[in-house]
């Protein structure tokens, strides 16, 4: 039964990562994920967690593993080690180390979160954008490097979405606010210059957690959609859906604090991820979307 989900070519994959053969005693499908089909596997002393999918799943495989690859050398959270990915007769998978995460807490945890957010966030590249492209849900990322993080933001995040929009039949005035919006992001950008940071890129509690490994809680992130981009990206997605501590944003400001503005650009950079749901999900979304690029159109127009 389980045939399908531990091949051979699996099996030679986690044999490369350990340098022995894995021969898993037990297989069981863990719930959450609304993209992948998801197991935790176990020999007893290692735990495996592997993400499956249809062949044409790889390269969002592939790009995972290079942005786990890249939040474990930045060294500021834990992060699953990687394992290897690659295509077998069941389709494609990702295969990585099984962390038993549970939620992060208030106090003590929302501090070590915080703290490690802004240590990655000191992390900074030469330019924004990554050396690929990757993947964010499951729609193409374009991280085609800029040394203008307005026009970064512009032609790189909003107007693919804007285009994906326009072809999913979403209205013709969410079409229009957000091109001309689009024109106008450095509007947002007068009296502020943001560094290349190098952000997560999907920071919602979803992919946020904790892990307990002998006796010391450590922060996690996962499944990330990273480059080199504002910071403030990171801490206005994790506001967008909500579920982290208050008061991991107090101890994030007093580490590393905020410019004024970020209220209007909060909401541009929101934006991204609700044309996103959009684009993915339909559109219920719409009228949000809407909303959200009026507003920020009409902020425009004032300054």
């Amino acid at each position: 039964m389980h045939h399908s989900i531990f091949t051979p070519e699996l099996a030679a994959v986690l044999g490369d990562a350990f340098g022995d053969d894995f021969a898993p005693t037990t297989i069981s499908a863990c719930s959450g994920g609304s993209i992948h089909h998801t197991w935790q596997l176990s020999d007893g002393k290692r735990q495996v967690f592997v993400k499956r999918n249809a062949p044409q799943a790889l390269p969002q495989f592939e790009a995972e593993a290079a942005g786990l690859n890249a939040i474990a050398r930045a060294q500021a959270f834990r992060t699953p080690q990687v394992y290897g990915a690659g295509q077998d007769s069941a389709g494609a998978f990702l295969a990585m180390e099984f962390l038993a995460l549970t939620p992060i807490g208030k106090g003590h945890d929302a501090a070590l979160f915080a703290e490690a957010l802004a240590r990655m966030h000191r992390m900074q590249g030469s330019r924004f954008g990554w050396e690929d492209d990757n993947f964010i849900g499951n729609t193409p990322q374009s991280n085609k490097p800029h040394e203008s993080w307005p026009l970064f933001f512009a032609n790189e995040r909003l107007q693919p979405q804007i285009d994906l929009a326009r072809q999913h039949g979403a209205s013709s005035n969410l079409v229009r606010t957000c091109q001309s919006l689009a024109e106008q992001v450095p509007c947002f950008f007068v009296d502020y210059t943001p560094q290349p940071s190098l952000i997560h890129g999907d920071l919602w509690s979803g992919n946020a957690a904790m892990v307990e490994e002998n006796g010391e809680r450590l922060p996690v992130i996962f499944d990330p959609a990273i480059y080199y981009g504002d910071r403030e990206a990171d801490l206005a997605m994790t506001e967008l859906f909500g579920g982290f501590p208050l008061d991991f944003y107090a101890q994030y400001r007093a580490i590393y604090p905020l410019d004024s503005g970020y209220e209007q650009r909060k909401t541009l950079y929101n934006l991204y991820h609700m044309l996103n749901h959009l684009n993915l999900f339909g559109l219920g979304y719409l009228s949000q979307c809407e909303r959200m690029a009026s507003q920020l159109l009409s902020w425009t127009r004032n300054q």
